[in-house]
């Protein structure tokens, strides 16, 4: 018999690859044109680890608790709890261990910064016991936890949180969210509700109708965004414009990549995956960056656009 390598294990559990998600921590850094300030980039990227450690320590607590339901999932069911590989008191050891080193490091890094990741976890916790088994609460706490990843990054270099991001950030969460959702009840069938009770209130129809509204929505917001006074007065122009028809591409792909090939139940592996998806967010991130420091001095104070 193969000898059980715990701590790889343990990483696998902690899901390394969704951690590409609290990348949205850097969001205000960018955006605020603070990417030359040093102990601003050093902070966000401390923020963005401590979210990781609180990230992975929700992750093993919902595999704990979905353990059962996760035997009866097609791809779930080879996780290393719910495969029985990894015991469930070491996970939830490690779970304690992750969420204290998380919320000790935002201490660390500022009080605002350990309200909002407390606010974060305790958040995420309310979502695997209770919020995700409520129709459509569930899917707008997905997106409030996006929220304050973002909000974190504002907080934690001292920057204004602009509307805009809270406004671009939970549309662009809802639109992910619903499009899990609907690969989940595609993927699982007649199965579904007998997985996870929330899904047999949902119809891959509804969440159809409910993901057109989102997309439109999140475009027009984006490119409001763009030409708002706030975004030109602190860019110095409207060449974020230019970054317009990337997103547009983006939301497309994944649509595309949701009806023609079944994905969207991990948008991480999508935006990793996908060669012409991933070419895209590449492209999108030069010339945003272009656009916002290739002219004037850049540094503290900038408000995030």
């Amino acid at each position: 018999m193969r000898p059980i390598n715990t701590p790889a294990l343990l990483f696998a559990a902690m899901r390394p690859r969704q951690w590409a998600k609290n990348a949205l921590v850097l969001a205000a850094l960018i955006f605020a044109r603070r990417a030359g300030d040093l102990s601003a980039v050093a902070a966000a990227f401390a923020a963005a680890v401590a979210f990781c450690l609180l990230s992975s320590s929700v992750y093993l607590v919902n595999d704990i608790v979905d353990i059962e339901e996760d035997r009866q999932h097609p791809k779930k069911r080879d996780r290393p709890l719910a495969s029985g590989r990894l015991q469930v008191r070491t996970a939830l050891v490690v779970a304690v261990v992750l969420a204290l080193l998380g919320l000790a490091g935002s201490l660390w890094l500022s009080r605002n910064l350990f309200l909002v990741a407390a606010g974060y976890y305790l958040l995420t916790l309310a979502y695997h016991f209770l919020l995700k088994h409520i129709v459509v609460i569930d899917v707008l706490t997905v997106s409030a936890g996006f929220v304050l990843r973002a909000v974190a990054g504002a907080v934690v270099i001292q920057e204004e949180i602009s509307h805009w991001l809270y406004i671009c950030t939970i549309l662009l969460a809802l639109f992910l969210a619903l499009a899990k959702r609907r690969q989940e009840i595609v993927l699982l069938s007649e199965n579904a509700r007998h997985h996870r009770r929330i899904l047999a209130e949902y119809t891959p129809e509804m969440l159809d109708q409910m993901i057109t509204i989102v997309t439109a929505t999140t475009l027009m917001a984006y490119c409001l965004y763009t030409i708002a006074p706030r975004t030109t007065s602190t860019v110095g122009s409207e060449g974020l414009l230019f970054t317009v028809p990337f997103v547009i591409y983006g939301i497309f792909r994944y649509l595309y990549l949701i009806h023609r090939y079944g994905q969207g139940g991990a948008p991480e592996q999508i935006l990793l995956g996908d060669l012409p998806l991933l070419v895209n967010v590449l492209l999108y991130i030069v010339v945003a960056a272009i656009v916002l420091y290739s002219g004037g001095s850049y540094g503290p104070p900038h408000p995030v656009p």
